[in-house]
This record gives structure tokens, sequence and C-alpha cells, in this order.
């Protein structure tokens, strides 16, 4: 299939290395703009200074990944968390935080929305206390180039409009939102990597998938959405459809 990330296990459904991978790409982007990158590899993407929270330390890239992919290159002690992608993982002293299904949505058709774009630090601040979440957000993703630790090359933002970080391999974040009554009620985070848009931060009732649907839409018309969710009930209704379980360990 066009797209396939390389080194894919053929035992892999597409719409789920798709997902992994670009999660993995949003764990990285989040982590730089903390100053904290993250180094991928075959298996695995690990961190070895402990992430920003809520993140993961290590997200595995393959079912093929094992204990020696993962530790040696993260901070394992107490508190340690991995994100195992494809709930196959074996890591001794871990247990299972909770459990989620990744999600997939064919490209959703364009939709009359009102929601934006955030495009300053002031919205973006207001966005994070929205969410729940005030402080995790730092103005850096908003920036639209970042650099690429592997090679050192500046990447442009590849968002259809709005502005956006980047990594080094093309993947942009553009943060969503919607208003009700001036406020800040909902919103969204959406990751462009290869072929598919990543959906995930979504917060705000039910009906906040109908905009995040709309806004990928007009942003990155004709791409396939995908995500996780440890309840995937309001995605499902919007159109998404489950494609494989993936647990978070932690270290206790």
């Amino acid at each position: 299939m066009a797209g396939r990330p390389p080194h894919s296990p053929a035992d892999a459904p597409y719409e789920v290395i798709a997902a992994v991978r670009d999660n993995a790409a949003w764990c990285d982007l989040m982590c730089r703009a903390h100053g904290r990158p993250g180094t991928f590899a075959e298996r695995a993407w690990t961190n070895p200074a402990r992430t920003p929270l809520y993140y993961p330390d290590a997200v595995t890239l393959s079912p093929l990944a094992t204990a020696a992919d993962v530790l040696p290159h993260i901070d394992a002690g107490s508190g340690a968390s991995v994100k195992d992608s494809f709930a196959t993982l074996d890591l001794p002293g871990f247990e299972v935080l909770f459990e989620a299904q990744w999600i997939h949505r064919a490209a959703p058709e364009p939709a009359e929305t009102s929601w934006q774009v955030v495009e300053d630090a002031a919205t973006l601040a207001a966005w994070a206390a929205a969410c729940g979440l005030p402080d995790l957000f730092p103005p850096a993703l908003l920036t639209p180039a970042a650099t690429d630790a592997a090679t050192g090359a500046e990447t442009g933002s590849g968002t259809g409009s709005g502005t956006g970080a980047a990594t080094g391999s093309g993947t942009t974040a553009t943060i969503v939102y919607g208003r009700t009554g001036g406020a800040i009620t909902e919103g969204a985070v959406l990751t462009s990597t290869g072929d598919v848009v990543g959906v995930s931060n979504v917060f705000g009732p039910a009906s906040a998938w109908a905009g995040v649907t709309a806004m990928a839409a007009r942003l990155f018309p004709g791409r396939p959405l995908v995500g996780y969710e440890s309840d995937p009930s309001d995605a499902l209704a919007h159109g998404f459809t489950t494609t494989g379980p993936l647990r978070i360990l932690l270290k206790p």
C-alpha cells in the first residue's frame, strides 16, 4: 500500500501502524516543545528523560518489540510509563495502568463549523485551561518549524492553514477549538503524519467530535483520521471504528 511505513510487521494492520507512528511522532513533538526530544528506532520511540505529564517515556512501534528495545533507553525507575501499542509487550515490574483502542475513520466530508485554529500564545493558554491542563502545552507548539535532532534540518509546517509545530520527519500539529458564549469549551489536537491525520486531546461535549472531523476535512482534505481512546464510544458515534488494542504500562 502506498505510504506504508518501513519495517511494518506483516501481521499488523496498516491502519494500526499508521496510528501508532502518528501517535509516537506527536509524543516526540510534545517532548521537543519541552526541550526533551526522544529517539526513533525500528521497534520503539524512547526518551531518556522523563517526559511531560501524561506522555509516555516510550512508545512501541512494532508488536515484535521487547523489553530490550525499551528499558535501556528510558529512566525505568518508579513512575516510568510505556505505551504498549500492540498489547504484546512483557515488561518486568510494570503494571497495566489502563487499556484503550486505536481508532480509524475514512476521510470526512467537508462540513460547516465555527471552529478555529489556535494561532497565538494567549489563545493556547485559554485552550489549555479549558481542557484542564494549563501548564502542559508550551507556546513552542505553535512554531512553524522544529529542528530534527538527528539531521539538524528545519522542516516547515504542512498544515493547510494556521500555524503548527513540525518534527524533522514532517509531522505537524495543529491545535483547534470551538467556543460557546465567547469562551473556549471544546477542542483537539490534529497531527499530520504521512497520509493520515491523528486526533488527540479531544475535550468538550460528545458533539465536539463533529467539530474535530469538520476541521480535519477543512485543513487536511481527503486524509483518513487515526487516534486512540480508552472509551471510544463518542468517536464511534462520529464515524470511527476500532482497529486494535493498546495498553499503558506503569512502573509503580
